[in-house]
């Protein structure tokens, strides 16, 4: 059976048409007027070299600044991703009372806390600490969390990992709209889905190198899931928990799947298909997404797969 190591892995997104990924190389952003979007919901930290067009000079910004900027075509606000830390990055200020996610854009598992701090509007209160796990810093496994894994949550002077750890933590932890729901039925059935996340993954996973049989019971049984509750598209009725867990994985394995195995998983398999359809519409998680391209170069390079057969 393959194995997926938690340190993490390589970064992907979404397969649905809907994918709006920003480019990690990029270095111009337009923006429009200011005073349009002058309230804190609407400002985004920026990195990189960027430019800023004014009416009278440009000017480089080689440091961080405070941008804002509008997602044409939906009206939609976009969060500019923090440059990614490697062996040559200081540290941020450590310890000194702010609340920082470590993660790698590249892992599913720090997907889920990514998203789960996005859906409860925490982006103002939790920073982003993009590592880049090839070329990670030292100061993050001496100074910040020994594991040296990611994700990693620095809040109130303490550092605590695991990502479905985290999710509950953040949810029952932090402000913002509660990501389990209060029926008890539902968050027996949410524990039981929470912890079967790893064995639907390995079995997936194990798929990628020739027995496509795997995969079809695993999203056999995620349609099942899918059906138990009728007050929503989501596996609880409601956005929750579980759809974070499992969203960053079935984001991977559906167009790694598609064009590799020429697998559709959304074949014969109508709820699961609604799902993908709705959870894309969620505004917390688009952010998080990245090019399936990118996907599938990363999951052919992990598995060593060059042809199908």
């Amino acid at each position: 059976m393959a194995t997926f190591k938690v340190s993490c892995g390589r970064s992907f997104t979404s397969s649905a048409p809907l994918i709006s990924s920003f480019p990690n190389n990029s270095s111009l952003i337009k923006l429009p007027n200011p005073k349009i979007f002058s309230t804190p919901k609407f400002q985004l930290q920026a990195s990189f070299g960027i430019r800023t067009k004014t009416k009278t000079r440009t000017r480089t910004r080689t440091r961080t600044k405070t941008l804002v900027f509008a997602a044409m075509a939906t009206g939609s606000v976009q969060e500019v991703r923090p440059p990614t830390l490697s062996s040559s990055s200081d540290p941020p200020p450590l310890f000194d009372g702010k609340t920082r996610l470590y993660l790698a854009y590249i892992c599913p598992y720090a997907q889920r806390v990514w998203i789960t701090r996005n859906v409860k509007g925490l982006q103002e209160k939790i920073e982003l600490v993009p590592l880049d796990l090839q070329d990670r810093p030292a100061w993050y496994k001496e100074k910040v969390y020994p594991p040296n894994k990611v994700p990693s949550l620095e809040h109130n002077n303490d550092v605590i990992g695991e990502s479905l750890d985290l999710i509950k933590y953040l949810d029952s932890h932090f402000e913002g709209p509660s990501l389990l729901p209060d029926d008890a039925a539902k968050k027996e059935y949410a524990e039981e889905l929470l912890s079967n996340t790893d064995s639907f993954n390995k079995s997936v996973y194990s798929s990628f190198k020739g027995d496509v049989n795997e995969a079809v019971a695993a999203f056999d049984y995620i349609e099942t899931a899918l059906s138990k509750f009728e007050d929503g598209p989501f596996f609880l009725g409601q956005f929750s928990l579980v759809d974070i867990a499992y969203v960053p994985f079935i984001e991977r394995f559906q167009p790694f799947l598609s064009e590799v195995v020429k697998y559709d998983i959304t074949a014969g398999r109508p709820k699961l298909k609604a799902w993908i359809e709705e959870v894309n519409k969620v505004e917390g998680y688009i952010p998080t997404r990245s090019d399936p391209k990118e996907i599938i170069a990363s999951i052919k390079k992990r598995f060593s797969v060059i042809h199908y057969h």
